[in-house]
């Protein structure tokens, strides 16, 4: 009966446009130290009938601002901290626009323009920028694409920027098809930490999607990591309704007997990927089929930064995630930076803004001025991205571009 009164509601939420930059599905307020829900007469329904009680909490989404203490206790430039007091300590680098596959939601049918090889960052310069975020309070860097593992000296910056003093993680995002042979090497380099594409267990789904072939390779590739020791392995599924929105709960029980960590991502719109909002599959929808048919779903305690909704199944191995940056932007708690391929700086994945850091690198500027340069950058950060509804009507780079 709940399921039957949720989905009598998504129609209605789905069209209602008038206000839905201020309307998130759950009606999270996100408040320094707490967590509180928000409940007017139609988020009451959602809420109010599913998620009542304690279970608000539970559910809820886990933001938090920088507070003075934790400044103090962890000294940082003044580079990467915004106006609205957010500490960044996690920088996106996308080593290359290239990629083995042509996931739909990701490039356009007829492909897209690359910038050619002399614009795009060397190794020098990507590892000259990533000691200067590094050296700047950044902990974490996470390598993207394109796909990373074509980059030919892929090893060579991994190593690189392992050694560098002061970063505690080094990760990469990448669609497998070729991480099975590269990933020993690569965890030799000091690769931490690895997130792996895969949205649909099924050959057939998974080439239409692609429009290439390779589905057996990406599943040697999670098993790769797992006997290399990666705990968790992170997998990666882009839900979109009526084509592997039936495959949720199979995904799920990926997770009783391997030390995965199965994050559904809702649809997003970028430019050249058709997004509709007919295709997204909310948070809430995803959580409530899931729940039916496991019921022993827990919320764990997630990090005030953390993107994703985190929770655990009674007798499962690995865990379950759910991001959701359509329905219920996490905006509040974000530490993210990105560094394009092209050497542009980018302060929010939907924001258009961007600022060239390889023209005054190449130019001779100093590591002062390009600190300069990044910090304004990211005090010009706005407090939170725009509604689906407008992001799907501005202006930004396909997603290859930008880096997964």
């Amino acid at each position: 009966m709940r399921g039957a009164r949720m989905r009598r509601y998504v129609p209605k939420l789905i069209d209602w446009r008038m206000g839905f930059r201020k309307f998130n599905f759950f009606m999270v307020n996100c408040e320094i130290g707490s967590y509180s829900v928000s409940r007017d007469s139609i988020g009451q329904g959602l809420v109010g009938g599913y998620l009542n009680g304690s279970l608000q909490k539970m559910y809820a989404t886990s933001c938090a601002k920088l507070s003075d203490d934790t400044l103090k206790d962890n000294p940082v430039s003044d580079m990467v901290v915004d106006s609205f007091g957010r500490l960044h300590t996690y920088l996106r680098i996308s080593l290359t626009e290239r990629c083995n596959l042509r996931c739909q939601y990701c490039m356009p049918a007829e492909g897209v323009e690359l910038s050619p090889s002399p614009k795009l960052l060397s190794q020098s310069e990507i590892i000259r920028l990533a000691n200067l975020f590094v050296s700047s309070g950044v902990e974490k860097i996470r390598l993207t694409g394109g796909e990373p593992t074509i980059r030919k000296d892929i090893e060579e910056i991994c190593l690189h920027l392992s050694s560098l003093k002061g970063l505690k993680t080094l990760a990469m995002t990448t669609n497998g098809i070729t991480l099975s042979k590269k990933l020993p090497k690569l965890k030799e380099c000091g690769l931490t930490s690895v997130n792996i594409s895969l949205d649909t267990l099924v050959p057939a789904k998974f080439e239409f999607m692609s429009r290439r072939k390779g589905h057996e390779r990406v599943m040697e590739s999670i098993n790769t990591a797992i006997d290399l020791g990666y705990n968790p392995v992170k997998v990666n599924c882009v839900v979109m309704r009526g084509f592997n929105d039936d495959e949720i709960c199979d995904f799920i029980k990926l997770t009783r007997e391997k030390p995965l960590n199965i994050r559904f991502i809702e649809f997003m719109p970028f430019d050249g990927n058709v997004w509709n909002v007919k295709k997204l599959v909310p948070y809430y929808e995803m959580l409530d089929r899931v729940v039916k048919q496991f019921p022993s779903l827990k919320r764990l305690q997630d990090h005030p930064a953390d993107t994703a909704k985190n929770f655990r199944i009674d007798g499962h191995c690995g865990t379950v995630s759910f991001i959701t940056s359509m329905t219920e932007h996490f905006c509040a708690g974000c530490s993210r930076l990105r560094l394009l391929a092209d050497g542009n700086f980018k302060v929010c994945l939907f924001g258009p803004s961007e600022v060239s850091l390889r023209d005054p690198l190449r130019d001779g500027a100093d590591d002062d001025k390009l600190k300069e340069i990044i910090g304004a950058a990211v005090k010009r950060k706005k407090a939170s991205h725009a509604g689906m509804f407008d992001i799907a009507r501005t202006a930004n780079r396909p997603m290859i571009h930008i880096g997964g």
